[in-house]
């Protein structure tokens, strides 16, 4: 992309130790994969935030013009890096993906820019889906493991469809409602980067191991500062295995209570779901219709 092009968007995702997980979630980036885009209409930064063994370069450079490396200082929290990247970036919007282990489905760049065009300042949110027939907190205890999730991965086409990855999925705790309940947090947010220097970016005083409750924290922040709140239907992202610090453990080891005391130390009070109202843009292929159906059912009251 020439240097004096600016994007529209610079997507912000940020990875530790995911040698494995990260060429698939670059692919799913990637223009060949993103449909209804061009190359030229956002960059891509890939942080490996301190990484043991570091995201080699040509797995970044070579899902397209637009995508670069940053190579970060080893850091428990990736906000300052985070940060960082944003400030090196040149869109006009920042998409945040904090968890670089979340495949992305095909619509989520085109659509994003649609919000934006159409909402002077909007916050652009997807629902999280974890890969596995369960949340993977539950489903590591039944077995499932990284050659586990290779195997259904290799079960779909999902590198010519994206849309595929919702047969092979389940909600994760954080979009257990569905798309008409709040979230407590989104894996792939958007605002424009006048908003994103206004919110002040993530808050480094979070530095619990993987940020803790940072990402929580500034969908909080921006959904009760900016709007309006735009859904993405039918788009989400999806957690690869990796040993995530809060995805990948047993409930009776996670550490919200931990995260959530930083979160009480640093805003001094619990945190709570914003009760946004949202807007909807999008459709919802036909892979995703039983999400859409607990969805409805969810806002009626009538599923767990």
């Amino acid at each position: 992309m020439p240097a004096s092009v600016r994007p529209l968007l610079s997507v912000i995702v940020a990875f530790h130790d995911m040698a494995r997980e990260a060429p698939r979630t670059l692919h799913t980036l990637s223009p060949a994969y993103q449909r209804g885009v061009d190359a030229g209409d956002y960059e891509v930064l890939a942080v490996d935030c301190g990484s043991a063994r570091p995201l080699p370069e040509p797995v970044v450079s070579g899902c397209g013009p637009g995508f670069r490396l940053l190579r970060m200082e080893p850091a428990a929290s990736p906000a300052a890096a985070i940060n960082a990247a944003v400030r090196a970036s040149r869109g006009d919007a920042v998409m945040l993906c904090i968890d670089g282990a979340r495949m992305l489905t095909p619509g989520i760049v085109r659509l994003t820019l649609a919000a934006l065009r159409a909402f002077p300042d909007p916050v652009v949110a997807t629902l999280a889906w974890h890969l596995g027939p369960k949340p993977q907190n539950e489903s590591l205890l039944e077995g499932y493991c990284q050659q586990v999730e290779d195997r259904l991965l290799d079960s779909v086409d999902w590198g010519r469809d994206g849309y595929e990855l919702f047969r092979i999925a389940s909600l994760g705790g954080s979009s257990a409602g569905g798309w008409f309940r709040p979230l407590s947090e989104s894996n792939c947010l958007t605002v424009r980067r006048t908003s994103w220097d206004r919110l002040g970016g993530l808050e480094e005083r979070f530095i619990a191991p993987g940020g803790g409750l940072v990402n929580l924290d500034f969908y909080r922040r921006a959904c009760t500062t900016l709007g309006p709140l735009v859904m993405l239907l039918g788009e989400g992202t999806f957690h690869q295995f990796h040993g995530g610090v809060a995805t990948n453990v047993p409930p009776d080891r996670h550490p919200w209570a931990r995260f959530h005391e930083e979160y009480v130390s640093i805003r001094g009070i619990d945190y709570a779901s914003p009760e946004t109202e949202a807007e909807f843009m999008g459709t919802v292929p036909p892979q995703a219709l039983p999400f859409l159906a607990h969805s409805l059912d969810r806002l009626r009251g009538v599923a767990p």
